[in-house]
């Protein structure tokens, strides 16, 4: 006879990271290996790079589209990143958080981060972090998908955000691709663990 919870509410995971830090590696592998985990599927008005697929990795829409949806309260964060709009949808998370129960696992830049933060939302927050700068401008100039302007945009901003790492709830070092995913594996595990949340699910126990 299997326990269920049913008044069980999903948790919302928020995983941010310096450009070129591998935060989409990190959480593709992390979801791949951890049941009852969801990705948000941001908007970003960013050209689609090769490799990607439309509302899988993004929903890639219009700059106009993207404004018109900020204008109808569509978003619970948007930001501006180096001269592209990405938004998390109200939609994405009610969906996975409240109707299906299951954790959602949110990868946005530390902008968006900020903007949640802001509005007080519950959430358990990892930052992910290059081993050095050097390191995370080999990584952007390697990958081959941005001009060299843009790669000094994007190490520009990073000063910025590793200065924000102190305000997340975890800090991940992406040293090693494999050790980054276990680690982001063990603190979604430690947090479903947490007591709070084991005595929500034993009062919504039906054995």
């Amino acid at each position: 006879m299997t326990g269920r919870r049913n008044d069980r509410v999903g948790t919302l995971f928020v995983l941010s990271a310096p450009s070129g830090a591998g935060k989409s590696t990190v959480a593709e592998k992390t979801l791949a290996t951890t049941p009852r985990l969801s990705r948000s599927i941001s908007h970003t008005t960013r050209p689609i790079r090769k490799g990607e697929v439309e509302g899988v990795d993004y929903r890639f829409v219009a700059r106009n589209e993207f404004e018109a949806m900020i204008e109808r309260g569509e978003f619970i964060e948007w930001a501006e990143v180096h001269g592209n709009l990405y938004g998390t949808a109200y939609s994405n998370i009610d969906e996975i958080v409240f109707k299906r129960h299951d954790d959602l696992l949110l990868v946005i830049d530390v902008q968006g981060a900020a903007s949640l933060r802001e509005r007080g939302m519950e959430r358990v927050t990892i930052f992910l972090a290059p081993p050095s700068m050097e390191e995370l401008e080999k990584r952007l100039s390697g990958r081959g998908s941005d001009s060299e302007e843009s790669v000094r945009v994007r190490l520009a901003n990073a000063d910025y955000e590793m200065a924000e790492m102190d305000k997340f709830d975890y800090t991940v070092i992406n040293d090693d691709l494999s050790t980054a995913v276990d680690e982001v594996r063990s603190i979604i595990i430690a947090e479903r663990l947490r007591t709070r949340k084991k005595a929500v699910g034993f009062r919504g126990y039906t054995g």
